[in-house]
């Protein structure tokens, strides 16, 4: 059994560097826009036999179980102790190993996710897929907890060392919407040019992007 674990922060603190964007009830939407089209695609990928949305907010935690996911409450200090308290329910439910996937990757495809599921090999390993900016926009570890989870700031070259550490074989995945997660104010407008008509997608592009950043950087 191979389980995916999407973790969402409380709408009230997601996405706070889009504040001089986006007002606070657009950030809201967005979030919620971007984990809609994450647990589509979830849903359709095969391979994925159990997908969890791990998040102290029951907002987005109602989504989940309209969308088909099972609702986990965050009760840990912490993304990282969040993903391990996920993995930690799924390692003893028996899964042979965890997808972290978090909901700011809209653009991610459901042949990509099963392109991912598919490189697994072997009784132990990783496989990652980097962020521009040296972060991890999904990692798949088998057994679930044969990896710490180190997501924030260059947490690709963490996660490398902590494989180092355990020789465990992490290798990098490479696919076109697993690039983009949804940080900053220049993502945004990646998000709208790039093909496809995403929830996330179809709402950045009613937001009127462009005036608004010209706007913020006086020009």
């Amino acid at each position: 059994m191979i389980c995916a674990i999407v973790p969402v922060k409380a709408l009230a603190l997601a996405k706070g560097r889009l504040s001089s964007i986006l007002t606070a009830a657009e950030r809201r939407a967005l979030v919620l826009a971007m984990l809609g089209d994450v647990l589509a695609a979830l849903g359709a990928a095969r391979g994925v036999d159990h997908v969890g949305v791990i998040s102290a907010d029951d907002t987005v935690l109602a989504l989940a179980l309209a969308r088909g996911a099972e609702a986990l409450y965050d009760r840990a200090p912490g993304l990282n102790a969040a993903l391990a308290q996920a993995a930690g329910h799924y390692a003893d439910a028996g899964a042979l190993a965890t997808l972290v996937l978090p909901a700011d990757v809209p653009l991610v495809a459901p042949g990509e996710i099963e392109w991912l599921v598919a490189a697994r090999d072997g009784a132990k390993g990783g496989l990652i897929a980097p962020s521009r900016d040296g972060g991890t926009n999904a990692l798949l570890v088998w057994p679930p907890l044969a990896l710490p989870f180190l997501f924030g700031q260059q947490s690709l070259a963490r996660h490398q060392a902590a494989a180092r550490v355990r020789a465990l074989a992490l290798r990098t995945f490479h696919t076109p919407g697993l690039e983009l997660d949804v940080d900053r104010p220049d993502d945004l407008l990646l998000l709208a040019e790039a093909p496809g008509a995403s929830a996330a997608q179809r709402l950045v592009r009613a937001l009127n992007l462009c005036e608004r950043m010209a706007c913020v950087g006086g020009v």
